[in-house]
């Protein structure tokens, strides 16, 4: 039986804490996906339809067999979640990868929030697209050297036009977490998979969370990332804009 992937994160914060910042739909609102007009329905699918629960285990089953599992680990806690086994919902094997990545960021994002912005007023902007004959990501960005260094790591780094600096949050196989000054202390979560057999065209993502910056100036971030995206990783044929 192949072993299915498991994403483990450990947060500074107690594990009652992490637990509510799960089970209340005020606070996922404040670290789960990125602006849409969707994004209170997906929360409400996910997290509080068709789910399992075992309040005093800190267990939480979501999304057709994930499992999600908060433990406490000395002062901080730690999260895993377990994928359910591909076959167990066939119309979401074709996303499955997918589906991985996306959980990695968003717990990558939720610890951000408990450690970083507990109180900060969340905006978020997404893109995504395609990556057969585009440039690798992380090198377009200027982030080389950025995406080998250990998370705490210390950067500068000119992203679509702007000149800003903070830390390296995390790095996984195909994702790099920074957080990023400029925007009220964001967090930037980029993603980049090569065109290969299960994903003909690869795949190029970006995250960009912001806190506290006024609405001129998330949409200038904005218009500039959609344009210097766009002329990089178009979007997949049929996808939505």
């Amino acid at each position: 039986m192949t072993e299915t992937p498991r994403i483990q994160v450990t947060i500074a914060a107690p594990v009652d804490e992490v637990w509510r910042a799960l089970r209340e739909k005020d606070r996922i609102r404040h670290w789960h996906g990125w602006d849409s007009p969707g994004l209170d329905d997906e929360i409400d699918l996910i997290y509080f339809q068709s789910f399992t629960e075992d309040a005093g285990a800190r267990t939480l089953g979501v999304q057709e067999g994930d499992q999600i599992v908060v433990e406490p680990d000395g002062d901080g806690t730690r999260i895993t979640l377990t994928r359910a086994p591909r076959g167990v919902s066939p119309e979401w094997d074709a996303y499955y990868d997918d589906i991985t990545e996306g959980w990695t960021t968003f717990l990558q994002q939720l610890r951000f929030y408990l450690e970083r912005q507990p109180g900060g007023s969340r905006r978020t902007a997404f893109f995504a697209g395609t990556t057969a004959g585009a440039p690798e990501l992380f090198g377009e960005l200027g982030l080389d050297a950025v995406a080998g260094a250990p998370p705490g790591s210390a950067y500068r780094a000119t992203l679509a036009g702007q000149d800003v600096g903070g830390a390296v949050w995390f790095r996984s196989a195909h994702q790099l977490g920074l957080t990023v000054d400029g925007w009220g202390e964001g967090l930037l979560v980029v993603a980049f998979v090569p065109p290969g057999a299960e994903k003909p065209d690869g795949s190029a993502m970006a995250v960009l969370s912001t806190f506290g910056i006024d609405d001129a100036a998330y949409a200038e971030l904005n218009d500039r990332w959609a344009a210097w995206w766009g002329e990089r990783y178009p979007a997949a044929s049929g996808a939505e804009a």
